[in-house]
C-alpha cells in the first residue's frame, strides 16, 4: 500500500516524468525531495489519495487471493466436509444405506477380501486393503515442506561441522556432499518408484511385504517394518538431542564461565521433544500449516544465514578465508592412512548427518549430535494416506527433498567455510554446539551468532515434529497388521483428532527412555543414534533386493515408474551403494582404537535384529503382512 502511494503521488505531481511507474526507487527519491521542499505536498497528497481510491479493487482482488491462500487448507477441508453431508443426505433418501469396511482394522491376511467387501458410497479403501481412518488434509505443499524441514540439510551439515571437518577438512565436506547427493538420488528414485505405486502409510514395511511375494514377503515386511521403526526412534532421539544442545549453548555464549554438562542437555532434550510430541498429538488438524509456515521460515532463514556469513566479515572489516582453505587444503585427522576411505566415510556425514554416523566424535563428553541431511526419503511415504493423489505428490516430494536439500546445503557450506578465520577455535569450542564458534567469528558478537543459531533451532523444532510423525504412523502401521505387542491398543486413531495418538505416546516414551541413556554415557547414546543409518539401509535394502530378484515385475506400477534398463541401473546402484556404505559405516570411527571410539553399532543392529527374529517366532501364526490391493478395488480421495 506504502508503494501505490507513493507510486501515485509521485505521479500526480509529475505525470509527464514517469510514464512506467514501475521505476519505485527513482520515484521514491523524488517524493522524498517533493515532500521537503515543496509546500503544496498536502494539496499533492490528497490528489494522490483519491487517484489511489481508484485502485481499491485491485487492493482488494491482491487481500482476497492472500487470504485465500493462507486459508485455503481450511476451506478445502470445510467444502469437502459440506458436499459429504449432502451427497449421504440425498443417499439416505433414496434408501441407500452406507456400509463400512469394518469396525476394527481387519488382518492383513484378508487384505484381499477387503475389495470384494460392500461398500457404500462413501467409503474408501486404501493401498493396504483398509478404510480411510486419518483426514486427507495435507496438500502437496505442505508435504513438500515436511519432508524438506525435517531432512534439515543445511542445518544438519552446520550441526555435524567439526566432524565432517575431522573427514578431509572444508574440501572434503564440500566434495563429499557431492558426491553423497548423486549415490542419494538412485535410492531416494527407488522408494519414489515403489511408493507411486503402493500410496501407503506403512512405507517400506508394505513394500517389502508385497515385493517379497508370497514365498519371503511376510519375513521381509517383518524386518523391513520393524528396521524402519527403530531408524526413526533414534532420528527423534537424535534431533531432540540437538535441540537440546542448541538451547545449551545458546545460554553458554553469554555465560563465559558456563561449563556444560549432560544434564542440562538431558532437561532441555526431554522438555523439546515432549512439547513437539504433544504438537503432532493435539493440533494434528493444524500440521499442514504448521509444516508450511516451517518451510517458509526455513528457506528464509537459510538465505538470512548465508548473507550474514557473506557480508559481516567486510563489514567488520575482517578477512575472509582462502580459495585453497575452501577448496583445495585436505586434512586427514582421524588417524587412517586411506583418503579414498576417509573420503567414502565422510560421505555418510552428508547423508545421514541427522543420526551420528562415523565417525562417532565427542566434543568434551558431549556428542556432536547431527540429524539428516539428504536424509531419509521415506519419510513422506508414511503420509500417503493423508494427502489426495499419493501416487504422484509423494514422489515429487521425495524429488524436491534431495534438490531443494542440496542447493541450500551447497550455499550454506560455501558461506560459513569463507566465514571461518579461526579454525582451531572451531574445531576446540568449549561448547557442544561448534557451528556457534562459526557463527561468532562470521558475525563478531555473540548477539549476531545467537540470532543465528535461533535459526537452527528452529529448524531443528520443525525437524522433531517431522519425525514424530513419521515414527508415530511407522508403529500404527504395524500394529494394526498385529505385528507389535498389544496391537489392539495402539492400531487405534483418536476419533476427534483422527491421529494413531497412542501410538505416538509410545514413540515419545521410546525418545524419553534414549534421553536417559544420554545421561549415564554419551558414547552409549551416540552408538544407538547413529545405528539409524544401518537400520534404514538395511529396510531399503529388504525391499529393492527382492523387487530386483522378481525381475521388477512385483507389483503394477504407478505415475512415478522407471522403464527399461532405466529402472534396472537406479536399484541396482541403489543398493550396491549402501551394501558398500554398512560395511565402511561398520569400521571403527579413528585410530588407534578405544572404548571410546570404538564403534558399537553392529552389535547394537545386531541385537535389534535377533530382539525382531525372536518375537518372529512368538507373532508368526497371527501375522501374514501386508498385501498389495489391485487399483480397481481402492478409493483413494
Amino acid at each position: 500500500m506504502f508503494k501505490a502511494a507513493t507510486i501515485a503521488f509521485s505521479v500526480s505531481l509529475e505525470p509527464e516524468l514517469f510514464p512506467h511507474t514501475h521505476t519505485a526507487l527513482g520515484i521514491a527519491d523524488f517524493v522524498w525531495w517533493q515532500f521537503r521542499n515543496d509546500v503544496a505536498i498536502l494539496l499533492q497528497l490528497s490528489i494522490a489519495i483519491t487517484e489511489l481510491l481508484h485502485c481499491g479493487h485491485v487492493i482488494a482482488e491482491v487481500v482476497q487471493q492472500a487470504t485465500f491462500f493462507v486459508f485455503r487448507p481450511l476451506i478445502v477441508k470445510g467444502c469437502s466436509e459440506l458436499a459429504i453431508s449432502a451427497k449421504r443426505e440425498n443417499a439416505m433418501e433414496n434408501g441407500i444405506k452406507e456400509k463400512s469396511t469394518y469396525e476394527e482394522p481387519m488382518p492383513a491376511s484378508s487384505a484381499n477380501n477387503a475389495v470384494e467387501i460392500e461398500k457404500g458410497p462413501w467409503t474408501s479403501v486404501n493401498a493396504s486393503g483398509y478404510s480411510q481412518e486419518t483426514l486427507q488434509h495435507f496438500g502437496p505443499l505442505n508435504l513438500i515442506g515436511i519432508s524438506i524441514v525435517s531432512a534439515g540439510t543445511w542445518s544438519g551439515l552446520g550441526s555435524s561441522l567439526v566432524v565432517a571437518i575431522y573427514n578431509g577438512g572444508p574440501p572434503g565436506v564440500i566434495y563429499e556432499f557431492i558426491a553423497v547427493t548423486i549415490c542419494s538420488c538412485f535410492a531416494a528414485a527407488s522408494i519414489a518408484e515403489l511408493a507411486s505405486a503402493m500410496p501407503s502409510s506403512a512405507g517400506v514395511y508394505h513394500y517389502a511385504s508385497v515385493c517379497g511375494g508370497k514365498e519371503y514377503g511376510r519375513v521381509a515386511g517383518w524386518f523391513a517394518g520393524w528396521l524402519n521403526f527403530f531408524t526413526w526412534i533414534f532420528a527423534v532421539s537424535s534431533v531432540s538431542a540437538v535441540v537440546g544442545n542448541e538451547v545449551v549453548t545458546m545460554y553458554g555464549l553469554f555465560h563465559p564461565e558456563f561449563e556444560p554438562k549432560s544434564w542440562h542437555t538431558f532437561v532441555c532434550y526431554v522438555i523439546f521433544t515432549w512439547l513437539c510430541c504433544l504438537v503432532v498429538l493435539f493440533l494434528n488438524r493444524a500440521l499442514p500449516m504448521i509444516q508450511q509456515l516451517s518451510l517458509i521460515l526455513v528457506c528464509g532463514g537459510v538465505a538470512a544465514t548465508v548473507m550474514v556469513c557473506a557480508i559481516m566479515p567486510k563489514v567488520n572489516r575482517t578477512s575472509y578465508a582462502s580459495g585453497d582453505f575452501v577448496w583445495k587444503d585436505w586434512k586427514n585427522q582421524t588417524g587412517w592412512s586411506s583418503n579414498g576411505l576417509i573420503f567414502v566415510a565422510g560421505m555418510l556425514n552428508g547423508a545421514f548427518v541427522g543420526v551420528p554416523p562415523n565417525p562417532l566424535w565427542c566434543v568434551n563428553d558431549t556428542i556432536t549430535d547431527r540429524y539428516q541431511s539428504i536424509g531419509f526419503p521415506n519419510l513422506v511415504t508414511h503420509l500417503a494416506e493423508e494427502i489426495p493423489n499419493p501416487n504422484i505428490n509423494v514422489p515429487k516430494a521425495i524429488c524436491y527433498q534431495i534438490v531443494l536439500g542440496f542447493f541450500t546445503a551447497f550455499c550454506f557450506l560455501i558461506s560459513i567455510f569463507y566465514a571461518v578465520t579461526d579454525l582451531d577455535a572451531v574445531l576446540n569450542s568449549p561448547t557442544s554446539f561448534p557451528l556457534t564458534e562459526v557463527y561468532r567469528q562470521a558475525t563478531g558478537s555473540a548477539g549476531g551468532a545467537l540470532g543465528l543459531v535461533l535459526v537452527v533451532t528452529f529448524n531443528s523444532i520443525a525437524a522433531t515434529i517431522g519425525c514424530y510423525v513419521a515414527a508415530g504412523r511407522t508403529f500404527w502401521t504395524l500394529a494394526r497388521d498385529n505385528v507389535t505387542p498389544f496391537s489392539s491398543l495402539f492400531r487405534k486413531i483418536d476419533p476427534k483428532r483422527k491421529t494413531p495418538f497412542n501410538a505416538t505416546i509410545f514413540c515419545g516414551c521410546c525418545t524419553t527412555a534414549l534421553a536417559c541413556i544420554y545421561v549415564g554415557s554419551s558414547t552409549a547414546f551416540n552408538s544407538f543414534v547413529a545405528s539409524a543409518v544401518i537400520t534404514s539401509m538395511l529396510s531399503y535394502l529388504a525391499t529393492i533386493i527382492p523387487h530386483l530378484l522378481r525381475k521388477r515385475k512385483s507389483f503394477e506400477p504407478g505415475a512415478f515408474r522407471m522403464s527399461g534398463w532405466i529402472g534396472w541401473v537406479v536399484n541396482i546402484v541403489s543398493c550396491l551403494y549402501m551394501i558398500a556404505f554398512i560395511i565402511i559405516f561398520s569400521f571403527p570411527s579413528s585410530l588407534p582404537v578405544e572404548a571410546a571410539n570404538m564403534n558399537y553399532t553392529v552389535l547394537i543392529v545386531g541385537g535389534l535384529s535377533i530382539s525382531v527374529a525372536a518375537w518372529w517366532f512368538v507373532r508368526r501364526e497371527q501375522y501374514q503382512g501386508p498385501k498389495g490391493v489391485p487399483r480397481e478395488g481402492m478409493k483413494l480421495a
